[in-house]
């Protein structure tokens, strides 16, 4: 087994009550710019990195929230039931976990590739240089 698949992404909300780890590398990095993630954060954007479900280990209580998904369904970000921090999302929805990393105990262990719903970017929200840019989701 290599490093990188024992690679950990630890990290938690505000208060402490809400931790995760998720193990092995994300399947992607990046920033959203939708509408959406806007609100949610009440930032620019969300910078995320995609886990498979069963590499993410939750403790501690959540709250849901829940709006409508650009390719239909639901789009779920989980908070910490005590602060209210928004921590990851996707929880329900299928084998994929959301992590926002935002979140993360060590800011370094982002590394963005990708920038999706460029087309919703607030145009004072500058995307960095050398991502991967998609006008909403990539297939």
């Amino acid at each position: 087994m290599s490093d990188t698949a024992n690679r950990i992404f630890a990290g938690g909300c505000l208060c402490g009550q809400l931790r995760y780890e998720a193990k092995g590398e994300p399947a992607w990095t990046g920033h959203c710019y939708c509408r959406d993630c806007r609100k949610a954060s009440g930032s620019g954007f969300i910078p995320f990195m995609g886990f498979q479900a069963s590499a993410l280990t939750v403790t501690g209580e959540t709250r849901q929230s829940r709006t409508s998904a650009f390719r239909g369904g639901e789009s779920v970000r989980n908070h910490c039931a005590a602060c209210g921090s928004l921590v990851f999302g996707g929880e329900g929805q299928d084998d994929w976990r959301t992590v926002y990393a935002g979140s993360l105990d060590d800011a370094l262990l982002f590394e963005p590739q990708i920038a999706i719903f460029v087309r919703d970017r607030a145009p004072w929200a500058v995307a960095p240089e050398g991502l991967t840019q998609f006008e909403t989701m990539p297939d």
